[in-house]
């Protein structure tokens, strides 16, 4: 007489798929939000609080980020910029002339912040640091913001955050920060009342990391019910096709 148990074989395997579907999702999730961006990503063209953060996350494993650089466009200017300190590191605004002033309430402004530099402190593997700029106003005739930022390591490795998206295209590989204009409330609308894209730029914030997070959950759902359904086919077959007690 002879026993064979299956039990331990089925643990085996269900184990191992378990860890393949872990590594799948990990490797999914994790460069997902590796880029540098705007916080928040998306704002109503009428806001009010123009209080935006430039998230530099570290991607190496074995370097320090020690300097972070952040162009600003000169076809659609940011009038001013102040910048909010970062304890450890050191601020530098360069400024640029306009060919065309920029005719505002208070007078015509004809020179802009065109680069922001911060330099002195480190960003460590595993961390993100966020840059706070509050802008003076947001720029008229356009439906988003593009910035170019270089990332530069302790190792001498610089990364150039400055591709740019074309539609229809995937995302580059290092692709520019961005903040995208929303357009503001119709007039004559109630009190309270944003029309819907323009949100709060806390709520804007949310919804993009929602968005994320969910597309993040459901590839990771689809992942894990394909190689469920392969263990379940392939301890099936073992089932049906071992020997049993004789």
């Amino acid at each position: 007489m002879r026993t064979v148990s299956h039990s331990r074989t089925r643990s085996r395997r269900a184990a191992a798929v378990a860890a393949l579907a872990g590594a799948a999702v990990l490797l999914i999730a994790g460069p997902a939000s590796a880029h540098v961006t705007v916080q928040p990503g998306t704002v109503s063209k009428d806001a009010t609080d123009q209080t935006f953060a430039f998230r530099v996350p570290n991607e190496d494993d074995t370097a320090s980020t020690t300097q972070v650089e952040v162009d600003f466009p000169t076809d659609h200017p940011i009038p001013s910029a102040l910048v909010a300190p970062v304890p450890g590191w050191t601020d530098k605004i360069t400024t640029t002339k306009l060919t065309t002033p920029i005719h505002t309430d208070d007078g015509d402004i004809t020179e802009v912040v065109s680069q922001i530099v911060w330099t002195g402190g480190q960003i460590t593997p595993g961390h993100y640091q966020d840059f706070t700029v509050d802008f003076g106003a947001l720029p008229d005739g356009t439906d988003q913001v593009v910035f170019k930022a270089l990332q530069t390591y302790s190792n001498g490795n610089v990364v150039r955050w400055i591709d740019v998206q074309k539609p229809g295209q995937p995302e580059p590989e290092h692709p520019a920060p961005v903040l995208k204009l929303t357009d503001a409330a119709p007039a004559g609308a109630p009190s309270g009342t944003p029309s819907a894209p323009a949100a709060s730029t806390s709520t804007a914030a949310s919804k993009s990391d929602s968005d994320s997070t969910a597309r993040g959950l459901g590839i990771a759902g689809i992942v894990i019910g394909v190689l469920g359904t392969a263990a379940g086919v392939l301890l099936g077959r073992r089932g049906k096709g071992g020997p049993t007690a004789g």
